[in-house]
């Protein structure tokens, strides 16, 4: 599995339940990358999303503790068990964490290696990723030049689990 999320300098990734930056390289990145995939998040994270709806061209599975939830085109897994029970279908090099904070954590152990998009900004926020920089488990294997939009400048990193 691999977790893919845009941290700031603090590994915060959002607020409110929003991102903390609309950055478009940020989301064609996303986009590029889990489109034709498995995308795993929470309840939160998929209404966070145009519309609270699946996004196009991918198998959304949504774990959350909520038996009665259900919506259009999404997979409902309720525990981290039945997760794994359905994922068994998928290559696992081919299946995405996108979040938000409780699912990184609990999926994270999970996870091979890491798409990070590093924001040079320290935003208010209320969700985090956890930091890999502190976690001896895992090194960054690559770093995009520095780009920019506007005033933001922001990294493309991965991660790999030594």
């Amino acid at each position: 599995m691999i977790a893919i999320a845009a941290v700031d300098r603090n590994w915060a990734i959002g607020k409110d339940g929003k991102l903390l930056a609309n950055i478009p390289a940020d989301m064609k990145y996303f986009r590029e990358e889990t489109t034709g995939n498995v995308i795993v998040m929470g309840r939160k994270t998929l209404d966070s999303f145009p519309g609270g709806r699946a996004l196009p061209d991918r198998v959304n599975i949504v774990l959350t503790r909520d038996m009665s939830f259900e919506r259009k085109n999404v997979v409902v897994a309720h525990s981290v068990e039945e997760l794994d029970e359905i994922l068994a279908e998928y290559d696992k090099d081919r299946v995405f964490c996108v979040g938000g904070s409780s699912v990184y954590e609990q999926l994270l152990p999970k996870c091979d290696k890491a798409y990070i998009t590093q924001i040079d900004y320290e935003y208010a926020a209320d969700a985090y990723f956890p930091n890999l920089d502190e976690k001896a488990e895992w090194v960054k294997t690559q770093e995009s030049e520095e780009q920019t939009y506007f005033d933001i400048c922001f990294a493309f990193t991965t991660y790999e689990r030594r």
